[in-house]
């Protein structure tokens, strides 16, 4: 299997296993900034150049020794569960990507018609009921995950632990696990450990959230698309990311982790 998803620096300062819809666009700018002095010119996951990607197959060798050895410091990066569903029902349902078209094709009218998911009209803008649109969608996520119907489910969307666990069961080991709601110090305490050819003063980079303006906005706070149902679905498909990586389950209003991942505990966990 190796280690789908898996990104490292050309100079092997660092290696990074993405998990979607966790700061990644940012982080990998960071990464090909670390080495290059300039950020790449456009969405990082085009980049075919410049950043060692496990999808190359020019970078796997090099990915794969460096992370069975723990020759670079290895990290990755989760989000609450109740906004990272939240954001890929906006972005990915909901929203326009940028070819001009619908995520996956076939997939939006597929949980339109099956699930009676509203998208905001063609270009995602018109108004609809987005409380009742994204609980349906919970429904079809969860199939998806659960029970592989009606399709496979999406990586934006599959569970956090299950991106995470790749990279442990095929050798590797984190040094760090930090939440892109405390971005700033995780990512800062990542770079404290490395050395890179350039200098990365995070204060002055920007953040790339390449789906921004994808989709509609969000016209309601976080814990308003969560009533008792929904919040169980949501449990019962992300019941090892809020205990792994220590969110609060009970209060989806509350988006900052309860205590400290243990990294010890992920890696017992995740690589069985």
């Amino acid at each position: 299997m190796g280690f789908p998803g898996t990104w490292m620096t050309e100079s092997e300062s660092m290696v990074y296993r993405v998990v979607p819809k966790c700061a990644c666009s940012t982080i990998g700018q960071i990464m090909f900034y670390s080495d290059h002095g300039r950020f790449f010119d456009g969405d990082i996951h085009d980049a075919v150049t410049g950043l060692h990607k496990w999808s190359r197959d020019d970078s796997q060798s090099l990915i794969e020794a460096n992370a069975r050895s723990h020759k670079s410091y290895a990290y990755t990066c989760v989000r609450n569960p109740y906004t990272r569903i939240l954001s890929s029902f906006f972005d990915k349902i909901c929203g326009i990507q940028r070819n001009g078209q619908r995520y996956r094709g076939n997939l939006v009218p597929l949980v339109t018609q099956k699930y009676g998911i509203e998208v905001g009209g063609p270009d995602g803008k018109a108004d609809f009921d987005q409380i009742a649109s994204f609980r349906r969608f919970l429904l079809f996520a969860r199939d998806t995950i659960r029970w592989r119907k009606p399709m496979d489910p999406d990586i934006h969307w599959s569970g956090m632990a299950g991106h995470v666990s790749t990279f442990i069961v095929n050798g590797g080991r984190y040094d760090k696990i930090f939440w892109t709601e405390d971005f700033n110090a995780g990512m800062q305490d990542v770079l404290d450990h490395i050395d890179t050819p350039h200098k990365v003063d995070l204060a002055s980079i920007p953040r790339f959230n390449e789906s921004e303006g994808h989709g509609p906005k969000r016209a309601h706070p976080v814990e308003d698309y969560f009533d008792d149902l929904s919040m169980h679905l949501v449990y019962e498909i992300y019941k090892r990311d809020f205990n792994l990586f220590k969110y609060d389950f009970q209060n989806p209003a509350n988006k900052m982790p309860t205590g400290e991942i243990d990294l010890d505990e992920v890696h017992a966990k995740l690589g069985e």
